[in-house]
């Protein structure tokens, strides 16, 4: 039987569990590690028992001493690329006497998972759909494929999901949420070989398009009210806009439009 690495504090016999989490955004209201904000509490839905979690951009740590208090998970790992920010998680965690159970790293990225972790889940939260992908891409030779991916960025959905697909992930559960007069979306994916999401799907989401629930509609009713005058702004500009920005934004105004019709 084959065993699984430790993370501290974590029991030799915990073996091939399948995890899921997100990484603790930047800090809203309120939010500490005993009480999450509404989105972190909506991501930690997304975590199964037991699961060994890599939290990439953690900040303040919130998210996995929360779940390690609620005995969710196993044992965690908390990544940050800032001293400041590392600083912070590290003393969340020594506060709450989790020293043992989740490990702070000073890193860049996926750099914060070390071969004998054994992680299950990596989380990415709070930041630019853009920069989780390039995040994954950079360290993709530190992912076994066998890790839930959590993701739940701050916009750049689009690029995002065209990178799980290029690299064989198959999105398994989206939604959206709105906080603070913010919408965000969580973005659940696992690696399942070859998948194939047409233009419109990568926009708005595979799973989206299917379940419409009322906050996407709402999320997309508000956007094309944007995009609609952004349209009349690059008609009114004084120095020409260049065409392939036009006609992209124009399709985009026509996509929204048919899926509110």
């Amino acid at each position: 039987m084959r065993t699984v690495p430790q993370l501290p504090g974590e029991k030799q016999s915990v073996a091939q569990l399948d995890g899921r989490l997100c990484a603790a955004e930047k800090r809203v209201g309120s939010l500490n590690e005993q009480t999450l904000s509404m989105r972190l509490e909506r991501v930690a839905r997304h975590v199964p028992a037991g699961a060994r979690l890599a939290d990439i951009g953690s900040d303040h740590g919130y998210l996995p001493v929360a779940l390690i208090n609620r005995g969710v998970i196993a044992a965690a790992l908390a990544g940050e690329v800032a001293v400041t920010p590392f600083r912070s998680a590290e003393r969340t965690v020594r506060e709450s006497a989790l020293d043992a159970k989740i490990s702070v790293r000073l890193a860049n990225g996926l750099a914060a998972i070390e071969p004998g972790d054994g992680i299950t889940a990596i989380s990415l939260c709070g930041m630019g759909g853009e920069t989780i992908r390039d995040i994954l891409d950079g360290g993709k030779g530190r992912l076994s494929g066998q890790e839930r991916l959590i993701l739940q960025p701050n916009g750049g959905e689009q690029p995002l999901r065209q990178w799980l697909m290029d690299n064989d992930y198959r999105i398994v559960s989206e939604e959206v949420l709105r906080e603070n007069r913010f919408y965000y979306e969580i973005i659940v994916a696992e690696r399942d070989g070859p998948v194939a999401y047409s233009a419109q799907e990568l926009y708005f989401g595979p799973l989206q398009l299917q379940a419409r629930s009322p906050v996407f509609l709402a999320k997309w009713q508000r956007l094309l009210r944007l995009k609609q005058k952004t349209l009349v702004s690059f008609a009114q500009a004084q120095q020409a806009v260049a065409e392939e920005k036009v006609q992209d934004m124009a399709l985009q105004v026509r996509w929204i439009s048919e899926l509110l019709a």
